[in-house]
């Protein structure tokens, strides 16, 4: 059965999660998948990637997408970023026109979000995978209360985090969160279809910073460098 090879602090965290039926499924279901030849993404190794750069103790920030994209080469395991030399998907485009009324950051000139990830920002999906060419594929195969786990352990911390939640998918979330220590930012989803409704003028990234500062925390340095490394 796929192992889900998890950074140790998650997989200690996340032990009763990893042993539910639910997850069995879905590894029994991700096995299937894969030997029948199906291209799912990201590749299996970075499946638990937003994990690997953004550890329990270092997360200040939940940014949470759906599925991860379903496109050749765009998906490599945190939400919204794709490879730095992907062409920008529309809805990082619109986080970016965002981004540049909220704060006035110039526009990178990639996709690639590791450097907020590895600030504290867990660029998290509700559904960890997907199949090639096939929105939404591997959604209620066991994934989201998966991911519940995840936002639980994450609403445990002592220190307020700040969620933002962008779209009704991720606003299912919200149930995990508890609202009056931690710093809860709902939102339309930044796809060109709902931007327009709520996403574009939310200002969430500058509400988050002066959460984080007025709780004696450093702010999320939101511009990414051009040169990637």
């Amino acid at each position: 059965m796929t192992a889900f090879l998890l950074p140790q602090d998650w997989r200690t965290a996340l032990q009763a999660a990893l042993t539910t039926r639910e997850t069995a499924a879905l590894q029994g279901f991700l096995d299937a998948e894969l030997a029948a030849g199906k291209t799912i993404f990201p590749p299996q190794g970075a499946w638990f990637r937003a994990l690997e750069l953004t550890p329990l103790d270092k997360v200040r920030v939940v940014i949470l997408g759906q599925d991860p994209y379903h496109g050749p080469g765009q998906a490599h395991g945190l939400c919204f970023s794709v490879p730095p030399d992907v062409r920008l998907p529309p809805s990082l485009n619109n986080i970016y026109s965002e981004l540049e009324s909220d704060l006035g950051l110039p526009r990178p000139r990639h996709g690639f979000l590791e450097h907020w990830a590895r600030q504290g920002v867990l660029l998290l999906n509700s559904v960890l995978t997907v199949e090639m060419a096939k929105a939404a594929s591997h959604s209620k195969k066991g994934w989201e209360p998966f991911t519940d786990a995840i936002i639980a352990h994450v609403n445990d911390k002592a220190e307020p985090v700040v969620f933002m939640l962008w779209g009704a998918y991720a606003h299912k979330k919200a149930a995990n969160v508890d609202s009056s220590r931690h710093l809860l930012l709902k939102a339309a989803h930044p796809s060109p279809l709902s931007a327009h409704n709520g996403f574009l003028g939310c200002k969430h990234f500058s509400q988050c910073n002066a959460f984080l500062v007025s709780n004696g925390h450093p702010p999320i340095d939101w511009i990414l460098p051009n040169v990637v490394r």
